[in-house]
C-alpha cells in the first residue's frame, strides 16, 4: 500500500506501520495485519478519502478474485439482471476497500467487520452479496466458505408494501376512465399481479394460441402463464369483471404497439420510470401511499379469498417460495372465504363491452 512505512513490531508480533507521505508527519496504523479490513479502513482514513481508488488486482488478492466472480456463470447466469446491478455495486465497494487482502486469509470475522458498518435490512442485503460471493469462493477454490458463520441482523417483522383496498381500487377506476393509459396500466398490473418490471413488457405477442398471457419474469427467470382469452379456473370465480375491464381497456386504445403499456409518445415504458409514474397517477386519483407492487399483493389476496391454494397463487403471481406467498396473503379476509357460496361461473373468453366512464379533460402527457 502506498506511503506505508514499517517501523518495528508491536508486542503482538504485527509489523508497526505508519502512513507517512513524503514531507508529512506519520500517522500510526492499528495493531493489525495489513490485510485486515480495519487496517485497510484506517489507511483510507489517513489518506483522507472515503472513496479509495480501486486497488490493482494482484495474484491471490481479493480484488482479483472479485473480478473473477463478476465474470462467472454464478454471477452472470445465476442472478437476475436487477440483482446483478445491486450486487455489483456492493462488490465494487468490497474490492475497493479490501482488494489488497489475500483471499487465503479471509475469514468470517473479516466479513463481520465489513457488515458492522450497517444495521437492519442494509446489513442483511450486504450479507446476501457476501454469501453469494463466499459460496462461489468455496466451490471454485475448494476452501471453507468465509461467510458460513455470518449472522443476519434482527429486523422488526413487517408486512412490507400494503395492498390496495377495494375502495382504493374503485377510487382509481373512477378517476381514470377506460381509454386512458393510466387505466390500462392499472388493469394490466392488477389482473396479472406482475411486478412492474414484468408488467411493462407484455403485448399481444405474449398471448399464445390457447389464450394465456405468457412471459418470463425478469427477477427469477421463471415463466408465468395467466388466463386472458380462455375460461378461468374454478378458484377465479368472481374475477370475471377484472378481466372484462382489462379487455375493455385494451380495446379502447387508439394505437397499437408491441407492448401494452406505453408513454404519451407511443414508446414502451422503461422499468425504472414506470413505478414512479404509476405511483404519481395513483396520487392524482386520490390514492396515496400505494404502488404498483401493492396491486400485486391485492391480486394474491384476492386469489386467497377465492380459496386458491398456495400452489395456484404461486402459479399466477410467479412466486416460487411458499413463505413469500404466505407473507403476501397474511391479512386476507378469512370471513369472506368462510362465507363464500359458489355458483356456476360465466367467464368471458373474448373482449366484452363495459360501460365507458366519461373521460376527464386535461390528461397529462406523462
Amino acid at each position: 500500500m502506498k506511503h506505508l512505512n514499517p517501523s518495528g513490531r508491536f508486542p503482538s508480533g504485527n509489523v508497526r506501520f505508519y502512513y507517512r507521505p513524503r514531507g508529512q508527519k506519520g500517522i500510526a496504523m492499528p495493531d493489525l495485519p495489513p490485510y485486515h479490513p480495519r487496517f485497510i479502513e484506517a489507511n483510507y482514513e489517513a489518506a483522507g478519502t472515503d472513496e479509495p481508488l480501486r486497488p490493482r488486482a494482484g495474484s491471490g488478492s481479493l480484488a482479483l478474485v472479485v473480478e473473477g466472480y463478476l465474470k462467472s456463470d454464478a454471477f452472470l447466469v445465476g442472478l437476475a439482471k436487477g440483482t446483478r446491478t445491486v450486487r455489483r455495486r456492493m462488490l465494487d465497494e468490497i474490492r475497493a476497500r479490501y482488494g489488497h487482502g489475500r483471499v487465503i486469509y479471509l475469514r468470517t470475522k473479516h466479513v463481520e467487520v465489513d457488515l458492522s458498518r450497517f444495521s437492519g435490512h442494509a446489513r442483511n442485503n450486504h450479507l446476501k452479496t457476501w454469501r453469494g460471493f463466499g459460496k462461489w469462493l468455496a466451490e471454485t477454490y475448494n476452501i471453507t466458505d468465509p461467510t458460513a458463520g455470518a449472522k443476519k441482523a434482527p429486523v422488526a417483522q413487517s408486512d412490507g408494501i400494503a395492498p390496495w383496498s377495494e375502495d382504493e381500487i374503485e377510487t382509481y377506476r373512477s378517476h381514470w376512465p377506460i381509454g386512458t393509459r393510466e387505466r390500462l396500466a392499472f388493469e394490466l398490473i392488477f389482473w396479472t399481479g406482475a411486478r412492474i418490471s414484468d408488467a411493462v413488457r407484455p403485448g399481444q405477442g405474449n398471448v399464445d394460441r390457447d389464450g394465456w398471457i405468457v412471459f418470463r419474469q425478469q427477477k427469477t427467470g421463471g415463466e408465468v402463464a395467466i388466463p386472458f382469452d380462455r375460461a378461468l379456473p374454478d378458484f377465479a370465480y368472481g374475477m370475471e369483471t377484472d378481466l372484462t375491464f382489462l379487455h375493455a381497456a385494451l380495446k379502447a386504445r387508439n394505437e397499437r404497439h408491441i407492448t401494452w403499456m406505453t408513454t404519451f409518445h407511443g414508446k414502451s415504458r422503461s422499468v425504472k420510470a414506470a413505478g414512479q409514474w404509476f405511483a404519481a397517477k395513483a396520487r392524482a386519483a386520490g390514492v396515496r401511499g400505494r404502488s404498483a407492487h401493492g396491486l400485486r399483493k391485492s391480486r394474491a389476496r384476492a386469489l386467497a379469498e377465492a380459496e386458491a391454494t398456495s400452489a395456484q397463487i404461486g402459479a399466477w403471481t410467479g412466486h416460487e417460495s411458499l413463505s413469500e406467498i404466505e407473507r403476501y396473503i397474511r391479512h386476507f379476509n378469512k370471513r369472506k372465504v368462510l362465507s363464500s357460496t359458489k355458483v356456476g361461473q360465466k367467464v368471458p373468453t373474448y373482449p366484452t363491452e363495459v360501460p365507458t366512464l366519461p373521460k376527464k379533460s386535461g390528461e397529462t402527457n406523462a
